[in-house]
């Protein structure tokens, strides 16, 4: 099974209802944004989005960890 990919938002600058800092937020892969260095997102809309990956930090966790966090 594929790893879940996991980022701490540190910077919300501009995204103030979007993004909460802090928070863990789901990362849905797409190659193409990775390319201008843009991640997307799942938001606290429940879409996903992109932002500039310079408002992530990346996370590593226990792949079960990852399914909790992903399922709550």
């Amino acid at each position: 099974m594929t790893k879940q990919r996991l980022a701490i938002c540190i910077d919300n600058t501009d995204y103030e209802v979007s993004l909460i800092p802090h928070k863990i937020y789901q990362i849905i892969p797409d190659e193409q944004a990775a390319q201008d260095d843009l991640i997307r997102i799942i938001d606290e809309s429940g879409e996903d989005y992109l932002y500039h990956s310079s408002h992530f930090v990346l996370v590593g966790l226990p792949v079960e960890v990852e399914r909790a966090l992903v399922a709550a």
